[in-house]
């Protein structure tokens, strides 16, 4: 079946992401968004648009009914869930189905066996794929759930059973720490998936994160796209990514591919999908999750292979066959991805909200930026705060690290902070330029970072400075007219060398 017009069940970045990708295909996008974002940038650029609540995700983004009632009056073919929020729910891909809409994402089924962690691991199990130690915890016998944990081993993860993202995970070292990081993980589960389900497995020390990007349609055709490094993380949640693996042998690379797609398949597993695993220092690998979704870092897959994966879901879930086998292909080039969070580096990293008075973003050759922003926007604590994606490429890793480091350096968001000089700290660390990566990377390299002070940032800082100003005395003063000026009328006029004329 022709798909004609697709709602995006989400937000942000991805719902440009794929709004950009409708319209090349010739569909239709319609957006849908909260009251919080009426002005976001994915309102404004899909050809139609419809408000489904309030500014809390559970009565808007995981309001199932709204958003197919929605879906139904724009009269849409099919649903994009994006990722996060119900990408990876079940009962939203069966509901769509039983209303004739079309997911754009595995059947209700496969989701069930690989988007639930739980049932993911224990067909893992029996398919003979090998596993971390873990167990499902289940009500508040605390007793009962720390000789579990016992059985399991310390350190041990708690982690949320649905969705992803960083999201309901703890690291819990000793058993007095157990009953606070279960439910400190369950309340977390609950506001970002709206399932409170969290299960423990084995913590492994200092692993690589390393997952296989796969595609499978409905004919029984599954390929993988090769590997994407995840290792650098921060409170669990990934903060760079990068293709192929530091890691990797051609040998390993094809053990892992082909355990992935056995993954896939062992589900009957269709449209994209990732198979994560964790890589311990001798190069064993275990199975971690299934992400039934596209990832937040398909872009870098996407330069290296040169496969738009957007374009490939939806074509997938037309019925349409892969064009291509794996023997057809190859990675090309090096490619790096740094998320940009609404983030305070000077204060642990805490959500930064307010207004982006103005947005410059990197370009040149090898450079993309999937951004979910414009200059004006304002940034809630509603959503998970990330901002952008910056990814570069190159003939090979260095000089993809290399012209990362020179992209975030022309990258000016202003009005909130961002981690884009911890990002640059990152990549330029020996170890990073190394490769010797792992989980850890940030606690051992990075416990106590702080910004330099550096000079040439002056006059960045001096009009950010006067465009907060005069944002408040616009404010203050109720203006007739609440058009802001734009922050270059705002600071007035700056020479060359950022000396004020």
């Amino acid at each position: 079946m022709k798909i004609e017009k697709i709602l995006i069940a989400n937000r942000g970045e991805i719902a440009v992401r794929v709004i950009r990708t409708c319209r090349e295909l010739g569909i239709t996008p319609v957006a849908v968004y909260s009251e919080a974002d009426r002005q976001a940038l994915h309102v404004l650029q899909a050809q139609e648009a419809v408000e489904i609540g309030p500014a809390a995700p559970l009565e808007s983004y995981l309001n199932i009914e709204r958003i197919i009632t929605a879906a139904k009056e724009r009269k849409c073919q099919a649903v994009h869930p994006g990722y996060g929020f119900l990408s990876e729910n079940a009962q939203f891909a069966r509901r769509c189905q039983e209303e004739g809409l079309i997911f754009i994402g595995p059947s209700a089924e496969a989701m069930e066996m690989v988007g639930d962690k739980l049932t993911a691991r224990e067909t893992m199990r029996k398919a003979g794929v090998p596993i971390t130690p873990g167990a499902e915890i289940h009500g508040d016998d605390w007793p009962a759930l720390r000789s579990i944990a016992e059985t399991v081993g310390y350190p041990l993860m708690v982690k949320a059973s649905a969705g992803g993202g960083g999201k309901g995970m703890r690291i819990v070292h000793t058993p007095e720490q157990l009953q606070a990081a279960v439910e400190a993980g369950r309340r977390e589960a609950k506001s970002a998936f709206g399932n409170a389900t969290v299960y423990i497995e084995k913590y492994l020390q200092k692993p690589r994160h390393v997952e296989f990007q796969v595609l499978a349609d409905q004919h029984g055709n599954v390929v993988h796209l090769f590997e994407r490094e995840c290792s650098i993380q921060r409170r669990h949640q990934k903060i760079i990514e990068e293709t192929p693996s530091p890691a990797l042998y051609a040998q390993l690379r094809r053990q892992m591919g082909e355990t992935a797609c056995r993954v896939m398949e062992a589900v009957g597993y269709n449209n994209a999908g990732t198979v994560e695993f964790l890589l311990d220092e001798e190069k064993n690998f275990y199975f971690l999750e299934v992400n039934a979704r596209i990832q937040v870092e398909h872009p870098v897959t996407e330069l290296v292979a040169g496969v738009d994966l957007v374009k490939e879901q939806i074509r997938i879930a037309e019925g349409e066959p892969l064009h291509f086998q794996q023997a057809d292909l190859v990675q090309r080039g090096c490619a790096i991805e740094c998320r940009i969070y609404a983030e305070d580096p000077e204060n642990n990293f805490f959500t930064s909200i307010g207004t982006v008075h103005l947005v410059k973003e990197p370009q040149g050759p090898g450079v993309r930026c999937d951004s979910g922003i414009y200059s004006g926007l304002e940034i809630t604590h509603h959503y998970d705060p990330i901002l952008a994606k910056l990814i570069t490429w190159a003939d090979d890793r260095e000089s993809a690290r290399k012209r990362m480091i020179a992209a975030l350096s022309d990258y000016v968001i202003l009005g909130v902070k961002t981690p884009i000089p911890f990002l640059k700290a990152v990549l330029e660390h020996p170890a990073f330029i190394e490769g010797d990566l792992h989980t850890g990377f940030i606690p051992q390299h990075f416990p106590d970072w702080s910004p330099r002070a550096d000079a040439d940032l002056l006059p960045l800082a001096l009009a950010a400075a006067a465009v907060s100003s005069e944002v408040r005395k616009q404010a203050s003063t109720g203006a007739a007219n609440s058009r802001l000026d734009s922050p270059w009328q705002t600071i007035g006029a700056w020479d060359m060398f950022g000396k004020r004329k």
